[in-house]
């Protein structure tokens, strides 16, 4: 009996959402790490190049085009299209016990230990910060990290641990949508620290975990942010 192509691939139309939330994954990291990145700003504008300010904007120029790729873009596809609560992906604050509970022991138990051991080593300094102009010009840091928090970690937790981790875990459930959204966080740690990229993927899984726990992504962005932040802070004032 002949098969049409749409047989041979079992494609359904009611799942059409849950395929572009697959999709997005190679298409979006593709589009950040080979048009959005600093360098390609600064070929894009070359007079970034001429100072150190000029080499900041082109990093916070990254976030900003993060935050359109995994932010804005899904948000465009939830609101507009799939026409399901932003709750439903981790928008809200969810349990916030828990959620508060967790932001406290992470602190102390991950957040301080993981920025004080990486800021010691080598292959982390030599990685973050991200803008090495900040190092030695410190007027630049405070809006640097604005924009690191504000577009890149919002965007990213959005993303990972609340369009690909909420969004799939109804149709393929829970520990599929964990690991899917840690192989994808994983790979855009490629040309990171190995030590970073090899730590990305139990992290991945735990904080997908307790995004899943508490119902919102808040939580383990306010952790994610807090790590990157934290770092770079012990780099700069305390490694140079």
């Amino acid at each position: 009996m002949k098969k049409s192509v749409r047989d041979i691939l079992q494609f359904k139309s009611e799942d059409i959402h849950y395929y572009i939330v697959l999709l997005s994954a190679p298409v979006l990291i593709t589009l950040y790490r080979y048009l959005s990145m600093s360098e390609n700003y600064r070929n894009y504008f070359p007079s970034l190049n001429a100072d150190a300010e000029g080499i900041v904007i082109s990093y916070k120029l990254q976030f900003v085009g993060f935050f359109v790729l995994m932010f804005i873009l899904p948000l465009l596809h939830i609101a507009f299209w799939w026409k399901k609560p932003l709750e439903a992906f981790g928008f809200g604050l969810g349990d916030k016990r828990y959620g508060f509970r967790f932001l406290l022991l992470s602190f102390i138990f991950l957040v301080l230990p993981f920025a004080i051991g990486g800021s010691y080593d080598p292959s982390v300094n030599a990685e973050y910060p991200m803008a090495k102009p900040i190092l030695d010009h410190h007027n630049f840091i405070v809006f640097y990290h604005l924009f690191y928090v504000a577009f890149y970690y919002i965007a990213w937790e959005f993303y990972f641990r609340g369009y690909i981790l909420f969004g799939l875990k109804d149709r393929y459930g829970a520990m599929e949508a964990i690991l899917l959204q840690t192989i994808s966080s994983c790979l855009i740690h490629i040309d990171k620290p190995f030590a970073e990229i090899l730590l990305s993927i139990p992290v991945a899984i735990f904080l997908g975990y307790i995004a899943l726990r508490t119902k919102s992504f808040w939580y383990v962005f306010l952790v994610h942010a807090s790590l990157g932040v934290i770092t770079d802070l012990l780099i700069i004032y305390y490694q140079q």
